[in-house]
């Protein structure tokens, strides 16, 4: 999705949500700030280590934190996941890494658990940290703690950040995908529903629980948005969640 096609969905996005787009470019120039003085990836070297990574393989499972996402980690330990790129959607990265998987890319926006990001990160994990209006506190206090960092931003893209499209952590990993190349992309844990799990909220009570309306407008966008992928891109698109 290129920038002029996604500001037509900022902008709605904004004004249903009541967003402020200065909150948003006052986080994404911090992210850019840290990440200047940190390092930083470009899309080019993420691209390039991917093809290195997995022999250049256009193959990606896409895992969102929904309520199908453990079952759904048991469908794809059947697949050679050595013919596929993983990228995790934040929380995401809590579930695989308790059944022994790690994520090749995570997409994030510093509210999942984070002892559990920095382990993935530890194991070789690579960053998309997505810096919007409500996350300034964390980029500011767990940003330069990562290593192997592409940042983005939901607004005009500054310095260093990117903007492939995408709303939630879910969402943006699929975009990215795209911007790699994905032919074939499996999504795992992607329900787009009312229920949210311990994953995506790590303060709930229990296993999973109601989305509150925030959350529920969010899986919406992230379903709508998923929908443009299917019939704008050229990509085979697999919902284990379905």
């Amino acid at each position: 999705m290129d920038i002029n096609e996604w500001e037509e969905w900022y902008v709605e996005i904004l004004d249903d949500f009541g967003f402020l787009r200065k909150d948003d470019e006052n986080t994404a120039d911090l992210l850019n700030e840290i990440l200047e003085k940190h390092g930083f990836l470009t899309i080019d070297e993420l691209y390039a280590d991917m093809e290195d990574k997995k022999n250049g393989t256009s193959k990606f499972i896409v895992f969102g934190a929904g309520p199908s996402l453990k079952e759904n980690i048991k469908d794809i330990k059947e697949y050679d996941l050595n013919k596929y790129i993983l990228i995790a959607a934040d929380g995401a990265t809590t579930a695989l890494l308790e059944e022994d998987i790690v994520p090749d890319i995570i997409a994030t926006d510093l509210d999942g658990k984070v002892s559990d990001l920095l382990t993935a990160n530890a194991e070789g994990s690579y960053f998309i940290i997505h810096g919007h209006g409500n996350n300034e506190e964390a980029i500011s206090l767990w940003t330069d703690s990562f290593d192997k960092i592409l940042g983005t931003t939901q607004s005009v893209p500054v310095g260093h950040l990117y903007n492939f499209g995408g709303f939630t952590d879910g969402d943006r990993a699929m975009f990215l995908a795209i911007e790699l190349g994905a032919t074939e992309m499996v999504l795992a844990g992607m329900d787009f529903g009312t229920v949210v799990t311990k994953y995506s909220r790590p303060n709930i009570e229990g296993e999973t629980g109601p989305a509150d309306e925030i959350k529920t407008k969010k899986l919406i966008y992230a379903e709508r948005l998923l929908n443009w992928i299917i019939e704008n891109e050229e990509v085979e698109i697999i919902n284990l969640a379905k």
